[in-house]
């Protein structure tokens, strides 16, 4: 527990793994309701599920579930966010000294 309280960004971490989980369940929801014409999950909340943290989540859903694979925006835009998002994570976790010879 000391080391989650000694470097912050574990909470971030741990946050955006957990948002990542709900999508991943949305997009499960969503492909289901698509097949049986139900009442669908609204595109932005999709998005804004995945701009809190959730990104990868919904790449992974998009992946597993065969699931808004044909709309660009869908797997250009959770791609793009999940990349920035992680890569921000990492970035931040790096020592100091190895940023400086970047």
């Amino acid at each position: 527990m000391n080391f989650i309280l000694e470097n912050p960004l574990w909470v971030l971490v741990g946050w955006m793994l957990a948002v990542s989980v709900v999508l991943f369940f949305v997009m499960r929801k969503d492909k289901l309701w698509s097949k049986t014409h139900h009442r669908r999950v609204p595109e932005a909340r999709l998005f804004l599920l995945a701009l809190i943290g959730g990104a990868l989540g919904g790449v992974l859903g998009m992946q597993i579930f065969r699931h808004k694979t044909q709309h660009p925006k869908f797997y250009l835009g959770f791609l793009l966010i999940a990349l920035v998002q992680w890569g921000v994570v990492i970035w931040a976790m790096l020592p100091s000294d190895s940023i400086s010879t970047l």
